[in-house]
Formats: C-alpha cells, structure tokens, sequence
C-alpha cells in the first residue's frame, strides 16, 4: 500500500509540473493549490483503506483482545502492527476520543490508553483524576506497571512507569496537565521536551520550556528561594516502598502517592483525593498545583496528556 500511495503522490506532482508549463503565473498557482488538495485528500484515503484491511485481515486471523472496553475501543493493526501512540492514530484519520491499543517502539507488548482526540488530537493520556474512585497510594510494582480502570472515558487510571519510558523514548514529546477546581475553573500547565527514564534510572524524570496558565509548579521556579527543594525537573521516582526523593524522610508515604519528589513537591497530581477544595491534614497531601491554589488546596480533577512536539495540531 505504501507503494500505492508513493506511485499516486508522484503522477500527480508530474501531472501538475506539465499542467503548469502550459498556463500563466496565475492559472499554475491555482492549479498548484487544486492538486495539492488532491494529494491530501488521497493520502488521508490510502490511510484509511490501510486500517480497514489491516482490521479485516485481523477479523480472519482471529485476533481480537479480549480485554476491550465495552465499545470495543482497540485499534489491532497486527505486526510492529500497531500504531506507536495515538498522535499515530489520529494521523491515520481516527478522531474519536476514546480507548485504543497502542505498541511504542521499544515496548515487548502492547497496551490500552485513552486517547483524546480533542484539543488539536493526538494526545495519549497518562493519568486522569476525576473522582477519587481509585487509590493512588500504591507500591512501586503498581506503578510500574500501571493501574486504574481502563474501560470509562473518565476513569482514574496511571499509564504505567514502564510504558511511559516506551512511549517517550520515542521522540521529543511535551506534557500538557489539565487542572480543574470545586468551582469549575479550568487552567493549563504544558512543557516541552517531556522524557521519562527506564526503571534502571528509576524513572527518573525531565523536562523542558513552560507555558500555561496554571502557572509553573513542576520546575518550582516561581520563586528563586524555594526551587532547590521544589524543583520536580530531574527528580527520580519515589513510592512508599521505593524513597528515591531528597528528604529525610518519606515524601511518598507522607503525601500518599507515587511522584518524582524532591523536598517534597509544590506539585502532587497522585495525592490523596479530597471531596473539597481547602483541606486540612498533617501534610500537604492532596492534589496540589501550588501556583494556582497553594499547597492547601485539592483540585477537583487533572489530566496528564502526551502528544509528539512535531504534531501539528488540527483546526478543525
């Protein structure tokens, strides 16, 4: 197929090199436009009629996955056979928002993930915070290898230690986190650059150039006095059973979350879910976005999203 859609691509850029010697200035440039429109409209059908065959040819083979969701949102295309996350996805002209089986490059196996096909597309979801119906105060092993429930559009889940080192080890990703409050108001923290270590590194993470309107609470420098302690950009990953932070004591086991620690956070998106907004407890321990609410305050729900930095969102 993909020879297919070369030899189509090539006879048209030939049709319109020898259309455009025999027309003026203006009526090549239009034509130009036209058969431009033409490539894209092909390119986007050959894509398509690749997933409808890949699909079909799984149907014969049997090869179904047993642990779909109840809409029966997988994308098996068999072979490396599966598409490497869902910016892939979305370029092959999916657009529904919904659970898809993906496979990273470097990954033995694939796995189930969200994908959000909104906000310009191509986003895979790494963790979602809605409700408090899942428990985030969990063990290394748990995190490892990912936990939650992967059926509900809007159930709480994390993507997996191991499968986001997968999935950035890819490419140069950025990170977009969305923060909603008790009150409805809705802000934005997104970094460039986003890259998860193996389990070796302990997960250690790292993270590139902000923009938002949540503020800057992952890298801690919205204040010079506070960012050796606050700063999350090249922290290794801790749990209650795994203290990888810099304190002397047990970041994890006090906040009640796996994360990348330092002394301790100014950011705690896995912490314990409070039904309210300000709280009270020995620690800061709720779902903390310092530069928006402060450290006493726990947000409603936060989504952590990936897509490639060269992805050009769409318009539509």
């Amino acid at each position: 197929m993909q020879r297919v859609s070369v030899c189509v691509c090539s006879l048209l850029v030939c049709i319109l090199l020898l259309g455009c010697s025999r027309a003026t200035p203006v009526d090549c440039q239009q034509e130009q436009e036209r058969l431009r429109a033409q490539v894209k409209a092909l390119e986007l059908q050959i894509k398509r009629q690749q997933l409808q065959i890949q699909q079909l040819l799984n149907e014969r083979e049997n090869v179904h996955d047993t642990s779909a969701s109840e809409d029966g949102a997988t994308n098996d295309l068999g072979g490396r056979n599966l598409f490497a996350d869902c910016a892939e996805i979305y370029t092959s002209g999916a657009r529904w928002s919904k659970f898809y089986r993906i496979q990273p490059l470097s990954s033995p196996t694939s796995f189930k993930v969200y994908c959000d096909m909104t906000d310009g597309g191509g986003w895979t979801v790494i963790q979602r915070r809605t409700d408090g119906s899942e428990n985030f105060d969990r063990v290394w092993s748990d995190y490892k290898d990912g936990f939650g429930n992967f059926q509900s559009a809007n159930g709480e889940h994390w993507i997996g230690n191991d499968n986001l080192n997968h999935l950035t080890s890819q490419g140069d990703y950025t990170l977009k986190i969305d923060l909603t409050d008790w009150d409805g108001a809705k802000r934005y923290a997104q970094y460039r650059s986003f890259r998860v270590q193996n389990e070796q590194n302990s997960y250690q993470l790292s993270f590139g150039e902000y923009s938002g309107t949540a503020g800057d609470s992952l890298s801690g420098t919205y204040h010079p006095e506070v960012t050796w302690w606050a700063n999350h950009n090249g922290m290794r990953f801790s749990t209650k059973d795994r203290d990888n932070d810099r304190y002397e004591g047990n970041c994890a086991r006090e906040d009640k979350a796996g994360w990348w620690y330092n002394r301790c956070h100014s950011a705690n998106l896995n912490g314990h879910y409070y039904k309210r907004g300000p709280f009270t407890s020995k620690t800061d321990d709720g779902i903390v976005w310092y530069t928006w609410h402060g450290w006493w305050y726990s947000l409603k729900s936060t989504v952590m999203k990936i897509r490639p930095s060269e992805f050009v969102p769409s318009t539509e």
